[in-house]
């Protein structure tokens, strides 16, 4: 095994976040060096097949690959495809294992698996999801979820809110955030020297200059504006309907989507149709984390039908991201030392 130490969060114990994580690294042996947090029951094969010694959380970590026992649940509580509470804290107990091993610098990145927000927020209340758990655990005031494939890589601006809130929860300092952190992150992650953003609008045909909304005017460009006057090579708003494909055909390097199915039905239509699995990355964290765009998949979970190919890109791109991250200095303060004036 060789390249960076890559901490690993198994996820939910019904799903299918073992079996992708085992092969995924069967694939990667020589690419990176996993460390691995969860149940070694759950890991038994790969557990064999990969060498890889396992752990107790109290005990040092090795200098190579290892699963670290993080709790070892009963049969009937990691049942594939049948979720039980018991796994609902698994999953946040590994989550928060392999996050203190990037904190302390034993892994340089973090790769999670699929969790069950469901099952989690009903052992931890008020859980959201990896991200706001992050944001939270690294205390940064705001982060921007990325999806990231080969072909096109879309930053969202909201993540998931309700489209009757959308409109409030849209602000020309959140969108400018969106564009900054975009740019910063692919050039101190992804080793881009002139990263080209493209922002995409939010009314049909960009509003048609008015015609059909003004939010292009109100808020996209004067957003543009300030990302642009603090370096950030940022074009548009540009149409929904045409912008994404123009990234795709590499145009731009990436697209900032205003919500959550307007960046995310391009880039899984590419994942289905042309067999580019995207990542989801999340940018400004003091730390590297990636995840497959993928859910638990209770339906097909423990019958070997899981295809590992997000999963193997999401590891790719934490090691590579670590790599990069570690060729410079320290990064600079996230995106809550941004002080944009209103």
């Amino acid at each position: 095994m060789g390249g960076p130490r890559i901490a690993i969060s198994l996820g939910d114990p019904s799903g299918i976040g073992a079996e992708v994580t085992g092969r995924a690294l069967l694939r990667l042996r020589r690419e990176l060096v996993p460390l691995v947090f969860g149940d070694p029951r759950l890991f038994a094969r790969e557990l064999s097949l990969l060498d890889l010694p396992v752990l107790s959380p109290a005990e040092p970590i090795p200098r190579g690959g290892a699963l670290v026992a993080v709790t070892r649940l009963r049969a009937a509580d990691a049942r594939p495809g049948r979720p039980a509470p018991a796994g609902g804290a698994a999953q946040l107990a590994y989550l928060e294992a392999a996050f203190e091993a990037v904190r302390r610098g034993e892994a340089a990145a973090l790769c999670t698996a699929p969790v069950s927000k469901a099952q989690v927020a009903r052992a931890s209340p008020g859980f959201v999801g990896h991200t706001e758990w992050l944001e939270a655990r690294c205390g940064v005031r705001r982060s921007v979820m990325m999806l990231a494939g080969k072909r096109l890589r879309v930053a969202l601006v909201t993540n998931h809110v309700a489209f009757d809130r959308l409109r409030r929860a849209l602000s020309t300092e959140r969108i400018a955030e969106t564009l900054i952190l975009t740019h910063r992150a692919l050039k101190d992650l992804l080793g881009m020297k002139s990263p080209r953003l493209a922002l995409a609008a939010l009314n049909p045909h960009g509003g048609e200059q008015g015609a059909f909304g003004r939010e292009e005017a109100s808020l996209l460009e004067p957003a543009l504006a300030r990302a642009r006057a603090l370096g950030v090579l940022a074009a548009g708003p540009f149409p929904a309907d045409s912008v994404f494909f123009r990234a795709a055909l590499g145009e731009f390097d990436a697209v900032v989507a205003l919500y959550h199915d307007q960046g995310l039905i391009p880039v899984k239509l590419l994942d289905a149709v042309a067999k580019d699995p995207a990542v989801n990355v999340t940018l400004g964290l003091p730390i590297v984390r990636t995840s497959p765009d993928h859910g638990v998949a209770y339906d097909i979970a423990g019958q070997g039908r899981a295809n590992p190919a997000s999963m193997i890109a999401a590891l790719r791109l934490a090691a590579r991201m670590a790599t990069q991250k570690g060729r410079r200095t320290p990064p600079r303060a996230v995106i809550s030392s941004v002080r944009l004036r209103t």
